[in-house]
């Protein structure tokens, strides 16, 4: 079975954030990784090359493939910028409806500026999503 391509590593965050090319998306990033750490109480650390992520949990599927993945995390993308909230938005849905302009797939939370957005939601959307998963084991059952 291969191995997952992103996995945590001792890739530098800050050296990651200062590489960002815009300095707008830059800014909202470093903003973004202070707040999350601040929700978190957690250290962000590299996974993979492009997602810096907060506390983890560990999956098993029923195939047998298992790893590990952030409880949070993010990523600057060009398009927006990306929070992985792993747990899902279904538990959240008063929280969503004051964040302000956004838009969600699966676990994935997009903003296009972070000033747009209201902080405190925003934290408590992060910390809510941290304590669901971090130092979870989660199984097929329960996903």
């Amino acid at each position: 079975m291969a191995e997952p391509k992103t996995t945590r590593n001792d890739g530098d965050v800050p050296a990651f954030l200062a590489a960002v090319a815009d300095p707008k998306r830059r800014a909202d990033a470093e903003a973004a990784c202070a707040l999350m750490a601040e929700a978190t109480g957690a250290e962000p650390v590299m996974w993979g090359s492009a997602i810096i992520g907060f506390g983890a949990y560990h999956y098993r599927y029923a195939s047998g493939r298992s790893g590990d993945w952030p409880a949070v995390g993010m990523s600057p993308r060009k398009q927006a910028l990306t929070l992985y909230i792993s747990a899902g938005f279904d538990g959240y849905p008063e929280l969503l409806d004051r964040l302000g302009p956004h838009s969600t797939g699966k676990s994935c939370l997009y903003l296009k500026r972070l000033a747009d957005v209201d902080h405190e939601v925003l934290k408590a959307l992060v910390a809510a999503g941290f304590r669901h998963l971090d130092g979870q084991t989660l199984t097929t059952e329960q996903q």
